[in-house]
């Protein structure tokens, strides 16, 4: 018989948040959202994708959120001459042996962090779509297995368009999330002004350990598949993801990987909160980053003022939460 998450293990999963949130909350102001959405991501074995301006902490925000896991880290700074055995590795002769032996490239990580992701050309974005679809990569035959748990963290500047190639739609839509991160509040700003000047760089601080250990989120991640779903969350899933595909703002709706990842996203979130079953607002806080990046707006509804998020969030406002 397989094991179902107790309600020991959805209070451990409360308090790791709680504990996350807070370190994470030592070395970043504000962004509150951003750790339980990564968090839920990497419970539900998803990837992410982080959009912001430069310098609000995308590349921080996902170092420290390797800190406090006890996995793996690699890193990719992606550039427009970047080939794809820059990051998976390549065959290399060994004269000792008279054999070639495969070198892993940057990508056997649990966590990779691919910053700037839109650097990349074509070739490189699709070798690492392979690898964050099958999770594994080939070289002359021979298939080799990215480590479990495997998570992909790509950063992406959206203002910058000189040297930049733009994901395929079939790319970002293995993004199980799209997080934007804008510009810190006044209060906030001058907050990170007064820690820098205080403590020093975030770089130089110490004190973040690891509060999940590699084991546990393997493990985890099963039982959060186990959480209870009532049919009538199904049908409010299914009914906000249809309603995508009728609106007379959008010409691209979203697809039934985004209802599957609606679902995974939920699950996550209501372990994250202490509970076994999932409710309707863990539903609701998740729609908009699972979907902002699957669906595309009209041109004309764009230039009008109208953004992803508001039509999202004006369907999620028009279906019928079940009771």
């Amino acid at each position: 018989m397989n094991q179902r998450l107790s309600a020991t293990d959805a209070q451990h999963l409360h308090d790791v948040a709680a504990a996350m949130r807070a370190a994470i909350g030592q070395v970043i102001v504000g962004q509150h959202g951003m750790t339980e959405l990564m968090l839920a991501a990497l419970l539900s074995e998803g990837h992410v994708l982080l959009e912001g301006p430069p310098g609000v902490a995308k590349t921080l925000a996902v170092r420290t959120m390797a800190r406090l896991v006890d996995c793996s880290f690699g890193r990719i700074q992606c550039t427009p001459d970047l080939m794809p055995a820059d990051i998976l590795g390549t065959n290399i002769f060994n004269p000792k042996t008279l054999e070639f032996e495969y070198r892993r490239g940057p990508v056997f990580a649990n966590l990779l962090l691919t910053d700037e992701i839109n650097r990349s050309p074509a070739k490189t974005q699709s070798a690492l779509f392979e690898v964050m679809e099958e999770r594994q990569t080939t070289s002359d035959g021979t298939s080799h297995a990215m480590p479990s748990p495997f998570m992909v963290l790509a950063t992406m500047n959206p203002i910058e368009q000189e040297g930049t190639y733009r994901l395929p739609e079939a790319q970002l839509d293995r993004f199980i999330v799209k997080i934007v991160i804008d510009y810190p509040s006044l209060a906030e700003e001058t907050e990170i002004i007064r820690r820098h000047h205080e403590q020093g760089a975030p770089a130089e601080r110490s004190g973040v350990t690891p509060l999940l250990k590699h084991d546990d989120i393997t493990r985890y991640a099963r039982l959060v598949r186990t959480v209870t779903v009532e049919p009538g969350i199904f049908s409010y899933i299914a009914s906000i993801v249809h309603h995508t595909r009728a609106h007379h703002a959008l010409y691209l709706g979203a697809s039934p990987r985004a209802s599957l990842s609606t679902l995974a996203m939920a699950r996550a979130m209501a372990v994250m909160q202490g509970r076994d079953f999932v409710v309707p607002d863990d539903v609701k806080s998740v729609v908009i980053p699972v979907m902002r990046h699957r669906v595309q707006l009209l041109p004309e509804r764009e230039l009008e003022g109208m953004t992803v998020d508001t039509v999202l969030a004006d369907i999620v406002a028009g279906v019928d939460v079940p009771r």
